[in-house]
């Protein structure tokens, strides 16, 4: 934890508090960034200049990474279905602490949480035994902000405002990938999964190594890559690695659905940029909140037993116990 906590406007910490899903990026070895959908549940605490979000040990890579490059990002950039009015696109950037065994105090707080923004939970023996690891077989990821930049639109345009560290200069060009920046997936069947979702966000790693993300339009496509529209500023000239990640949730996070990709993005400065992919995940979850549930309790459980069966859960933890560790 940061010796002196950063300090942030009422707003930001109403758009903290109340945006239903966010999207959370952290860097890679080869010098990239990934960016994922979550719902962080309002778990902030200001006093502290923390904010966090909670996972399973389903995801080993992306906790692993984390643990090994603890630079995080967290964007705040809808007010859908969730309980913040302002129209500030917020992003966080500060160092994660990964609490591999939360007290139940923590979960049973996550619980009361969950509740407000997803509705009651299943209840019920059957219930309680299906969803047993899916509510307390959780991962919390709490980060001390040391950086917070606010603009006065969701889609990050007009003027920037930072509290914390000066915004860094702009990181320089990275080096091509052995096996060339062009496309290695289908374009146009990639299109065609991110049309229905309309949020899209672009994550880089900046100047001083914490990823920045970066809402974007995908303006058209073509063989090579996805052409892209950002608000002025915040892409650097050049070639680098990047993530890309095109989400959809409904009320109560029901039927959510998320493309992450990674890839090559080519700026030339301004607003205009290519985007050629190179992998891409897609996750989505049935529109009924009982099937949703169902399919959570099952795959909490299978990710459990897959953690302690092939030794990742101790791997993790043992990480966890070395703090101050990252990777150049």
């Amino acid at each position: 934890m940061t010796s002196t906590p950063l300090r942030w406007s009422d707003t930001a910490h109403e758009v903290l508090s109340g945006d239903l899903n966010v999207a959370v990026a952290y860097v890679t070895p080869a010098g990239g960034a990934v960016v994922v959908s979550v719902s962080p549940l309002g778990l902030t605490d200001r006093e502290a200049g923390r904010i966090g979000f909670t996972t399973s040990l389903g995801f080993p890579k992306k906790l692993e990474r984390i643990l090994r490059d603890p630079r995080v990002a967290l964007a705040y950039h809808t007010r859908e279905h969730g309980f913040a009015g302002a129209d500030d696109y917020v992003l966080a950037q500060g160092d994660a602490v990964v609490d591999m065994r939360p007290s139940p105090q923590r979960l049973d707080d996550v619980l009361d949480a969950s509740d407000r923004f997803f509705g009651p939970g299943k209840s019920g023996r059957a219930w309680d035994w299906l969803l047993h690891e899916y509510r307390r077989a959780r991962v919390y990821v709490d980060v001390d902000v040391r950086r917070m930049a606010t603009w006065p639109d969701l889609a990050a345009y007009g003027p920037r405002e930072v509290t914390g560290p000066a915004w860094p200069d702009a990181p320089a060009e990275q080096r091509a990938p052995r096996n060339g920046t062009a496309p290695r997936v289908d374009v146009a069947k990639l299109s065609q999964k991110i049309n229905p979702l309309p949020y899209r966000l672009l994550a880089y790693r900046g100047a001083d190594g914490y990823p920045v993300i970066v809402p974007v339009e995908v303006v058209r496509r073509d063989d090579t890559g996805f052409r892209l529209l950002s608000p002025p500023g915040p892409l650097p000239p050049g070639g680098r690695r990047a993530g890309l990640l095109a989400h959809s949730f409904r009320p109560q996070n029901v039927g959510l659905a998320m493309m992450t990709c990674t890839g090559w993005l080519t700026a030339q400065g301004g607003t205009e940029a290519r985007y050629a992919p190179h992998t891409s995940t897609a996750l989505a979850a049935p529109p009924n909140r009982t099937v949703q549930a169902l399919g959570n309790g099952i795959l909490a459980k299978h990710g459990v037993w897959r953690a302690g069966r092939d030794g990742t859960g101790e791997r993790l933890r043992t990480l966890a116990t070395q703090p101050g560790w990252r990777e150049s």
